[in-house]
Formats: C-alpha cells, sequence, structure tokens
C-alpha cells in the first residue's frame, strides 16, 4: 500500500502511538508521519505508507495551520494547560483591540525560543529530558514565520479571559511559545488551552479518517481508495513534463536534458527541487534542476 493517508490524531495519544495503531491495522512497517503532534493536540496527522515515506521531508517543509485557545493569568512549566502553575493572575481585564493588536505584532518572521518541554536536542538530549530532571537549560532563539493570524472569538468576561485565534505558519513554529508571547505582549501570564491543527501539507479535516474509520475501511478492503498520492502532498514544488521515452530513463535514474522539458522547467533556478512526470502523467519523482550541466538530476525516483 502507497500513498498517504490523512489522519485525525485523537487527544491523548503521541504521533507515535497513531503510527503503532496503524502499523497494526495494515500489518505494515513502512509508515511515517510528517510533523509531530503533542499528546493534548487534535488534528490533521498525514502518514506516509510504502514509498510515499520517501516525501515526509518534503511535506513537513510545507506551511501548516492551526486554531488555539489561550488562556489569560495563568502561565506553566510546559507553556500548555497540562503543566505545572508557576504563575497566576485571578482577574485579568484586556480589550478585544488590545488583543487584536497583540496578535497581529507576530504576523511575519519572528524570533522563538524552544520551549524546555519540547524535542528540541541540546548536547544529544532532548530538552523535555532535562526539563524531567528539573534541569533548565540556555535555548538559542530561532526564526519562524507566522504567514497569517487571525481572532476567531474572545471571552472577555471570564476572570482568566480565553482568546480563540487560527494561525498559518512555517515548519518548527511552537503554538505553545506564540500563546505564552501573546501574553507577554499583553502583559498578563499566558498558556495553551486548547490547540487543533487544521492544515498540514495542504491536507485538511475534510480527508481525514479517524481510527476506528481506518479499521472498518482497511476491513472492507476500501482504504486505498482513500490515500492521497504521494506527489499530490507536494504540489508546492514546481512541476515538468518530459516525453514518454525520455520519461524511461529518468526511471532509471539517468539525468535528464533540461532541453526535453517545457521551456518555463528549463529555465528554472538551479538547485530548485521539481516534480518530474512523463507525458501520460505518470510521476517520475523529484528530481533537481542542475543549470551548469543543463539536466535534472534524480533525487527521489518513483520507479513503476
Amino acid at each position: 500500500m502507497d500513498g498517504i493517508l490523512a489522519v485525525w490524531k485523537p487527544e491523548g495519544w503521541t504521533s507515535h502511538d497513531v503510527v503503532a495503531k496503524v502499523r497494526r491495522i495494515l500489518k505494515m512497517k513502512r509508515i511515517g508521519h510528517a510533523g509531530t503532534l503533542d499528546p493534548m493536540v487534535t488534528g490533521v496527522l498525514p502518514l506516509c505508507l510504502g514509498r510515499a515515506t520517501r516525501v515526509v521531508e518534503y511535506v513537513q517543509e510545507r506551511p501548516k495551520s492551526y486554531e488555539a485557545v489561550l488562556q489569560l493569568g495563568i502561565a506553566t512549566d510546559t507553556e500548555d494547560i497540562t503543566g505545572t502553575v508557576i504563575e497566576q493572575q485571578s482577574s485579568v481585564t484586556v480589550t478585544e483591540e488590545a488583543i487584536r493588536e497583540a496578535l497581529l505584532r507576530f504576523v511575519g518572521e519572528i524570533e522563538q525560543v524552544p520551549p524546555m518541554y519540547s524535542a528540541v536536542k541540546i548536547d544529544g538530549k532532548r530538552l523535555y529530558e532535562l526539563a524531567r530532571e528539573g534541569k533548565t537549560v540556555e535555548r538559542k532563539s530561532r526564526k519562524v514565520t507566522i504567514h497569517q493570524i487571525d481572532l476567531i472569538n474572545v471571552q472577555l468576561e471570564l476572570e482568566q479571559p480565553k482568546i480563540t485565534f487560527s494561525v498559518v505558519c512555517s515548519k518548527g513554529t511552537y503554538i505553545r511559545t506564540l500563546c505564552v508571547d501573546v501574553g507577554k505582549a499583553l502583559g498578563v501570564p499566558a498558556t495553551m488551552a486548547h490547540l487543533t491543527r487544521t492544515m498540514s501539507g495542504g491536507i485538511t479535516k475534510e480527508s481525514c479518517l479517524t481510527l476506528e474509520q481506518i479499521e472498518e475501511l482497511q476491513q472492507s478492503g476500501q482504504l486505498s481508495e482513500h490515500l492521497i498520492a504521494a506527489d499530490e502532498a507536494i504540489t508546492h514544488l514546481a512541476k515538468a513534463v518530459v516525453p514518454e521515452s525520455i520519461g524511461r530513463l529518468a526511471l532509471l535514474g539517468q539525468k535528464v536534458s533540461l532541453s526535453h522539458a517545457d521551456r518555463e522547467a528549463s529555465s528554472s533556478e538551479d538547485g530548485q527541487l521539481i516534480r518530474l512526470y512523463n507525458d501520460q502523467s505518470l510521476f517520475l519523482g523529484i528530481y533537481q534542476i542542475d543549470q551548469k550541466l543543463a539536466v535534472f538530476k534524480p533525487v527521489k525516483v518513483f520507479s513503476a
């Protein structure tokens, strides 16, 4: 079975738990997920099956979108509601206008310091392992991009107001940290109360299946009909088409002259990755433009 299986991850499960469950259902080992989700987070978790595992790294590079609930007046050691409270403010007064202004300050390229409870490695050890030992270490800030952020709802009548917002962001963005930083911009402690990933790799909730549905469809022999082709999840890469006869050479892992493709593809930027197809719409794989040699160089060949 080859392709991408879009799973709606339930709350309380790790991404590894989901992969292990699907491995048992499908009785196959070659499965990889495209982007880890914390146990408390629900939402879109693309699983790459079989040969589609070869595009995991490219799927992960694409922007992701989330819907988050931020709670003001409380801060925790994990930056989400599951952690130990380290600061609390019983009564918080903010305006919707101030909230909107604070959110907009984070649109664009920003710096984030990874939370201690994260999988980032420092000196060979993951931060969450150090955090569980009661240690706090200095972390370098990272650049991430917030493409879009929109306020959905505010509950200002609460003693500790809740703010619901949606965000489209780059790979590596910690929404927990974003919630904390928005609180700092408002001058109050904050934590993430809830998070749902609404899009990953261009895949949305509408394409997702629950674990129960996956099991039922597998038993009825219909699951393969719900798989997404590997190349459909990497449409952010440019596309080039070559004649079928040339495509046969490409499938053998040979370099292919740029002159066999359309003019736009042949003039692409040096080093650019593209999806290569033959003129029968068969996906041949991921290739790289080499303008010096004027060829497509194979990176990931998807032979028939």
